[in-house]
């Protein structure tokens, strides 16, 4: 099943989503990476889903990616047995660890010590992904006297963001740890781990993880930005969480962040995934706004190497249409002459590596042959993921004798995913590159195809062979 688009498409699993039959037809409308979010859920639900998924990439013959996102550490307020509250601007509101007494309109629990630690006469609170806004004007270890600055209703367990803050935290809570143990055990292939502030985050989960799966590194706080090289170096991948990220910070900032994160992962090589609310309004109706429409095509555009459905695929009305929706947009988008201009303008400059050299030639190879497809034979990825790095005109096939890695390159830019066995030597490889390109579709006897690999063939990230050859 070869796709006819360069970007992927991640869509979320959820109740709308929850059969066989759905999840079929989400793959066969496009969806080149699935989503399964364990802040909603039972381990078993996720489990299940993911039964699924394999089941449909054994019938289909093509490597389905599965993205276990990891709830993180969500901080929220504690209750109101009365009902909800409102607060007026200007009001004094206090938040205390004190669990055991029922909030009322003049206090509320915030059972986060963590939070207290940090504080800051002046701080900000917003509450309600920030629909309502306290400054705090006085504070303890245990306690925060505020003063509300924009009031609203409150109601039960709204979560709290303390932006412009590190927080003392880790980015993994105990429920995160069970989640990602138990994903690792049925063999997810990329973990998104939830709230990054620092590359210590990264490093934290990449000694659990231990190889078996990527890591994406999911950026919704301020605190992120001011560390966005250290932590795409730690990372293997990274999404622009907009939502949180727009909570935290001034909704105009969030374009050029979303820009300034595109163009750290392009450089870096680094798989980037842009989400929330892509097509929010498909969640009810059949067709998206214009501005949604404009918004998936802006990231195709800046070279995104994925979009991602959320509520759309996972609870919404239309789950199907949406994913048809959104390759419809990629693909029109990717056929605009004006993209082409776009992605060669905002291509980064290669890196002294012997990697980055073959890529740099392969590109420029590529277009002066007109070849039919570029093929990277790698084992770990590293091969792939260089090629994708230069966003060559012509197809990326993505060959490896390891299944782990072929999934993990579902998620990549323009890399159509192979499994092949192990070839012993370079006639071998360029036979079976030629043989595959022709199979899957990529090109007819005669065309030219350009293979990059690393020598020797067992040793991951030694990108150092170029080669040219014709389909047989």
């Amino acid at each position: 099943m070869r796709r006819n688009k360069h970007a992927k498409i991640v869509a979320t699993l959820g109740p709308a989503s929850d059969d066989k039959a759905t999840i079929q037809a989400l793959f066969e409308a496009g969806a080149d990476v699935f989503r399964l979010n364990f802040s909603h859920g039972k381990q078993e639900d996720h489990k299940r889903r993911l039964d699924l998924i394999r089941g449909i990439e054994r019938d289909s013959g093509r490597p389905i990616g599965v993205l276990l996102d990891l709830q993180g550490p969500k901080l929220r307020i504690g209750t109101f047995p009365g009902g909800p509250i409102t607060l007026a601007d200007g009001a004094a509101f206090r938040l205390d660890l004190d669990s055991a007494t029922p909030g009322n309109a003049s206090r509320v629990a915030l059972p986060h010590p963590e939070i207290f630690a940090a504080l800051e006469v002046g701080t900000e609170l917003l509450l309600d992904d920030g629909r309502l806004r306290l400054r705090v004007a006085s504070f303890g270890p245990d306690f925060a006297d505020t003063r509300v600055v924009n009031g609203g209703t409150l109601s039960d367990r709204k979560g709290v963001n303390v932006p412009g803050v590190v927080l003392p935290l880790s980015a993994l809570t105990e429920k995160d740890r069970a989640d990602l143990a138990y994903g690792l055990q049925l063999g997810v292939d990329w973990v998104a781990l939830s709230f990054v502030q620092r590359p210590e985050d990264v490093v934290e989960v990449r000694t659990l993880v231990g190889g078996r799966a990527g890591i994406v590194s999911k950026l919704e706080k301020p605190a992120a930005i001011a560390s966005l090289d250290a932590i795409v170096a730690e990372s293997d991948a990274v999404m622009v969480a907009r939502g949180d990220l727009g909570v935290e910070l001034p909704a105009e900032q969030v374009p050029s962040i979303q820009k300034r994160i595109i163009r750290a992962c392009r450089k870096a090589g680094k798989p980037v995934i842009v989400a929330t609310q892509m097509l929010e309004s498909m969640v009810g109706a059949p067709v998206p706004t214009r501005a949604e429409a404009s918004d998936v095509a802006t990231a195709v555009y800046e070279g995104a190497d994925a979009v991602m459905l959320s509520a759309e695929s996972a609870s919404g009305r239309y789950p199907v249409e949406a994913v048809h929706m959104m390759g419809r947009i990629i693909r029109h988008t990717e056929a605009d002459p004006n993209y082409r201009t776009s992605i060669d303008a905002s291509r980064p400059d290669p890196q002294p590596l012997a990697a980055d050299a073959i890529g740099s030639a392969m590109r420029h190879v590529t277009g002066l042959l007109h070849a039919a497809a570029t093929v990277a034979y790698t084992r770990s990825g590293y091969s792939a993921l260089r090629m994708a790095r230069e966003r060559p005109e012509a197809p990326i096939i993505g060959m490896t004798p390891q299944l782990a890695t072929a999934r993990r390159l579902a998620l990549v830019w323009g890399v159509h995913a192979v499994l092949c066995h192990d070839v012993a030597d370079v006639p071998e490889m360029t036979d079976l590159a030629g043989r595959t390109a022709l199979k899957e579709g990529f090109g007819t006897a005669g065309q030219t195809v350009v293979i990059s690999a690393g020598m020797p063939f067992a040793t991951s990230g030694t990108t150092n062979l170029l080669r040219i050859a014709q389909i047989p």
